[in-house]
């Protein structure tokens, strides 16, 4: 894969993480991954969304090309963990507030930044918002099935030399791409090169341990419980035909009242920013001058009034 971007790496509690960044003017821009993938997720955003801001893409802690430290003794894998990693990395690297944007999981670790971290963000966009529907809270609500298939399947997968022999079967590009052709409605955008963004890092040591961590991870905040603490507006883009994420729950979230826009993308999957760019990177881009905006034309209010 060619990088038309700089990859750099930041040292966060002792551990390399990666990240791309472009765009050298305007606001800032931090574009977070989901599980199981990286900043090259964003390769269809980055360099569009550069000619007008300054845009950075992270890779959490377990994923891409970050380190990837033994769970629970080196480093414990939670969403209050990577929203701390993202406040952090919007400190000491971004150096200003963002505007922060999230893709299914990397949706609730936005939101867990700026609940945690108000001060690191102006505003938040949520592209199909992972709604934890194995989360401990979530079970009583799903199909029997399920309810009771979801546990079985973690505490097989938590006896190591099975975990380690499904995660290398999983690993497998020919098992990704069929994962991927569920998730996206449009065929022709699983390509080798998504295959392959997706793969390589599993190779990585530590990897396994990361990947079953995770699927074990049943706690933790809620969209419905970080989405009232937020400090700053929203904005929810959802593809329609996402079969992980159904879209009438995903509605459910605009009732919020910090969820100023509800954009429904029709026959687009689970990862809106890689399947239909050309939809979402215009609609970040107004979303981002929009709350500019609104941003500056409250602090020339509030300094006008602190000079009267």
């Amino acid at each position: 894969m060619t990088n038309p971007n700089s990859t750099k790496t930041w040292i966060w509690r002792g551990f390399p993480i990666s990240y791309q960044t472009k765009g050298d003017t305007g606001p800032a821009v931090v574009l977070v991954h989901g599980f199981g993938a990286s900043s090259w997720h964003w390769r269809k955003n980055i360099s569009v969304l550069a000619n007008n801001f300054r845009v950075y893409a992270i890779d959490l802690i377990g994923f891409g090309g970050s380190a990837k430290p033994e769970p629970n003794t080196e480093i414990t894998y939670t969403l209050e963990t990577w929203g701390q990693q993202v406040a952090d990395f919007c400190r000491e690297i971004v150096r200003e507030p963002a505007f922060l944007v999230g893709n299914s999981i990397g949706c609730i670790v936005v939101m867990q930044t700026a609940v945690s971290n108000p001060d690191t963000t102006l505003s938040v966009a949520l592209l199909n918002c992972s709604l934890r529907l194995l989360h401990d809270r979530k079970r009583p609500t799903l199909p029997w099935s399920r309810r009771v298939g979801a546990p079985l399947l973690q505490r097989i997968l938590a006896i190591k030399p099975v975990g380690q022999f499904f995660f290398r079967q999983v690993a497998q590009p020919k098992t990704v791409r069929k994962i991927l052709l569920q998730a996206y409605a449009h065929a022709e955008t699983v390509t080798e090169e998504l295959v392959d963004i997706l793969t390589a890092p599993a190779n990585d040591p530590g990897a396994v341990a990361v990947f079953l961590a995770f699927t074990s991870y049943s706690s933790g905040p809620l969209p419905e419980d970080l989405l009232p603490l937020l400090p700053c507006p929203a904005i929810i883009v959802w593809g329609t035909a996402d079969p992980w994420e159904p879209v009438d729950l995903g509605r459910k979230l605009a009732n919020y009242p910090q969820v100023l826009k509800f954009i429904p993308l029709e026959g687009v999957g689970h990862c809106p920013q890689d399947e239909a760019p050309e939809l979402v990177n215009p609609i970040l881009q107004d979303w981002i001058w929009e709350q500019t905006r609104t941003i500056e034309s409250q602090t020339l209010e509030s300094n006008s009034q602190v000079i009267s």
